[in-house]
């Protein structure tokens, strides 16, 4: 799977997720660092990336609605130190099959996944 880490995590975290066989780029790798949300969003629906990051904003529904991009993961630890989101991520990462999430909006809490998943064809809109 094609990942791109959001500015927000780790950039130790490239080496676990390749190693688990993800091509991973970073946003510091693309000189993409203080750059705005859209801006990054925009970097890994153009690469076909699947991002994963610790910014809430990547949760709006509204902004970014299933089936518009390849997929965003944003996670939700317990702890923000370095050393547990780092280990939070790569356990979520080696025990889920990435490919079953794309285009989905996932936000992953220690107790919960919740998945946002796109519409179907055929599927009537709510509202």
């Amino acid at each position: 799977m094609n990942l791109k880490l959001d500015e927000n995590l780790s950039r130790r975290l490239r080496q676990s997720l390749s190693a688990l066989g993800h091509n991973v780029t970073t946003a510091a790798d693309e000189g993409l660092l203080a750059q705005p949300d859209a801006t990054i969003a925009m970097a890994a629906k153009v690469e076909g990336r699947m991002l994963l990051t610790l910014d809430l904003e990547f949760g709006d529904l509204g902004k970014y609605p299933p089936g518009s991009h390849p997929g965003i993961i944003l996670f939700r630890p317990r702890s923000f130190g370095p050393l547990a989101v780092n280990r939070f991520v790569d356990e979520f990462v080696r025990d889920t099959d990435l490919q079953l999430l794309k285009q989905c909006v996932v936000v992953v809490e220690p107790a919960r996944v919740r998945v946002r998943r796109p519409p179907l064809e055929g599927d009537i809109p709510n509202g």
